[in-house]
């Protein structure tokens, strides 16, 4: 159903000038329409603020402030604002209408892209930004669906209206305004924003195009929030082999959770692109993505969101690791759990201190020391060389909770296993405060181990052992190794590669078999003849029209000469006969109009001339009689004379 005929904007004019044309998509804040300027009498978009926004005069006078701070942007990757105005109760920007599609319209129907072209979306997108940060704006909420891709194939930004000053803080009644899965931490806990989290979002938008998925999941916006400030962005390479390393520093660098550590603004992360882009070869440039995924995308759920903030997000009660598809983000407001006590940055504390005991002075030096010394200190349990999951154990027993999880390369401490905390093992720190753990990735680079011949189970656990990852499985005949083991890994046995890297398995199917044809046999003797070769039959439930007596087998899947493996199943399609049609009557019809008649109803001919009929052109008798039934495809002989 067209949407656009239920809009009551759609046909109608605002402010004199723009004539609404058609609804091109509804986002959280705004609608957006393909519009006519009929002073100019030029195509472009006009973004309308829904209603509910629009009734708020502070938030009104910001979007208008912002609005003509981003029009002063001239740069070729930003879609440019012509005007802003209001008509109404409608509150309006007038902009550059781009032709083509969204890069989440590229990931919804193609699942992932090569390097190349990832990259070659990539570097516009942060010229783009570059501009709006040296100008001092930040975007605040990038994303695939505000990079817009032309026909001419040309790359803009759309979507400045978030943007906001680079030394201001972002906070709306103690809200957060972005978009769930692409929220650098610092936005989701102080709401504080400067060019860094653009450079974020970045690094997730670039994880998503090679991957074809978002990096952080969960059942709920809450879950997705609290991964991104807990949990490390993990390497592309884990969910698509042969990707370089490169590209996984890339996503590292942008999307490091510690904001000092990634590149200080859009230009920065431009210059590291174009580098890593030097260092890599065309093969690595056009390693395949994975196959498109099946399941489609709802935009709704990645539209820009107005979040209740508190100064940090909530551990959910039960986070999946290993949770599938895509991270929700919700585009209504929601109200976050309640937060449970992190431990602030030092400086904050001291001057909270400083005028706690500036207030306890009026009360008496007895009471500030009863404050300082009761009991809601601990110390930090011994930690080291136990699991992650031992520590965190650990430190919930002590009442402790677990901050960051780090990583870091060890040659002597087993991969897994607690290097460090901060603070150490046996520090004095307040009750529930948090506790940073330092795991260890095991060695820095890693010999990947042979594991042909082994069951796929096996292989997997020796590759875990090894501090490598099992990656993506494919299978294929092979007449030396059994079925479901490994018939060899990419990279090869001996390759030395990063500690954590992705090893895909390629997994024998066994033997292949030749699978015998069995169409016109009766059921039971295909069944038989396709068991005693190894495989497993099914019987389609429809039947259909052919040359084959009822009952026979018409058709089967995969065919005659087609290769399969032990186990596999061929389905067989039964007969319902063939399909009788009516004869047509050419008996006395030129041999040609005969021929054409009998073939046009679906019949083979064949001509009987004899020794009187070598030179004849009329038809004198047929084999079936005109207007009787014979089966489509049979043979009806003409006698010419």
């Amino acid at each position: 159903m067209d949407t656009t005929l239920q809009d009551p904007l759609v046909g109608q004019v605002l402010d004199g000038r723009y004539r609404v044309d058609a609804r091109i998509a509804a986002g959280g804040m705004a609608t957006v329409y393909r519009a006519l300027d009929t002073r100019l009498d030029r195509v472009l978009a006009l973004k309308v603020m829904h209603p509910t926004l629009a009734s708020d005069g502070a938030f009104v006078d910001r979007f208008i402030r912002e609005a003509k701070s981003v029009a002063r942007l001239d740069h070729p990757n930003v879609v440019q604002v012509f005007d802003q105005g209001t008509d109404g109760s409608y509150v309006y920007l007038a902009m550059e209408y781009v032709a083509g599609c969204t890069l989440r319209d590229v990931l919804r129907e193609r699942g992932a892209v090569q390097p190349r072209a990832a990259l070659d979306i990539l570097e516009p997108v942060l010229a783009a930004l570059g501009a709006a940060h040296r100008a001092g704006f930040v975007h605040r909420d990038m994303k695939p669906e505000n990079v817009l891709i032309g026909d001419d194939g040309r790359v803009k930004v759309a979507d400045f209206g978030l943007v906001r000053s680079v030394d201001t803080v972002t906070s709306t009644t103690g809200a957060v305004l972005g978009t769930v899965s692409y929220l650098a931490p610092e936005q989701i806990e102080q709401g504080t924003t400067d060019p860094r989290v653009d450079v974020y979002a970045c690094g997730v938008v670039l994880y998503e195009m090679l991957t074809g998925a978002k990096p952080h999941s969960g059942d709920s916006p809450a879950q997705v929030l609290y991964r991104h400030i807990h949990e490390d962005v993990p390497p592309p390479s884990a969910l698509v082999p042969g990707l370089p390393g490169e590209l996984d520093a890339l996503v590292a660098s942008a999307t490091a959770r510690i904001p000092d550590r990634r590149p200080y603004d859009a230009v920065a992360l431009l210059a590291q692109v174009r580098e890593a882009r030097r260092a890599l070869s065309d093969e690595q440039l056009d390693v395949e993505p994975p196959q498109a995924r099946s399941a489609g995308h709802d935009n709704a759920e990645d539209r820009t969101s107005v979040i209740p903030r508190a100064l940090t997000v909530p551990r959910p009660a039960a986070v999946d690791e290993d949770a599938p598809g895509d991270g929700i983000d919700r585009t209504a407001r929601f109200q976050s759990p309640p937060v449970p006590p992190r431990r602030r940055p030092a400086r904050p504390r001291r001057a909270v201190l400083a005028l706690i005991a500036a207030v306890l002075v009026v009360f008496g030096v007895g009471a500030g020391v009863w404050y300082i010394n009761s009991g809601q200190f601990t110390q930090v349990p011994p930690l080291l060389s136990k699991t992650e999951t031992q520590a965190r154990d650990r430190l919930r027993t002590a009442g402790l909770d677990v901050g960051q999880v780090k990583r870091a390369y060890s040659d002597t401490v087993e991969r897994g296993t607690v290097i460090g905390s901060d603070p150490a093992p046996g520090a004095r720190i307040r009750d529930h405060d948090s506790v940073t753990l330092t795991v260890s990735l095991g060695p820095e680079t890693v010999n990947v181990p042979d594991v042909a011949g082994q069951p796929l189970t096996k292989a997997r656990a020796r590759l875990k052992a090894d501090g490598l990852e099992p990656g993506m499985v494919t299978r294929e005949f092979s007449d030396d190794v059994d079925k479901g083991s490994v018939v060899r890994t990419t990279p090869g046995a001996g390759t030395e590669r990063h500690a954590g890297s992705a090893i895909a398995l390629v997994v024998s199917k066994g033997s292949p078999i030749d699978v015998p044809d069995v169409t016109g046999d009766d059921l039971d003797s295909a069944k038989e003849e396709l068991t005693d070769a190894g495989l497993k039959v099914r019987v389609a439930a429809g039947r259909v029209n052919s040359e084959y007596d009822k009952g026979k087998v018409a058709a089967q899947d995969p065919g005659d000469g087609r290769r399969a493996a032990e186990g596999d199943t061929v389905t067989l399609t039964l007969s319902k006969g063939p399909e009788m049609i009516e004869v047509p009557d050419v008996v006395g019809d030129s041999v040609d109009e005969a021929h054409d008649a009998l073939e046009g109803a679906g019949f083979e001919v064949d001509e009987d001339r004899g020794l009187l009929g070598l030179f004849g052109d009329t038809v004198k008798k047929q084999s079936v009689e005109g207007g009787d039934k014979a089966p489509k495809g049979s043979t009806v002989t003409i006698t010419i004379r």
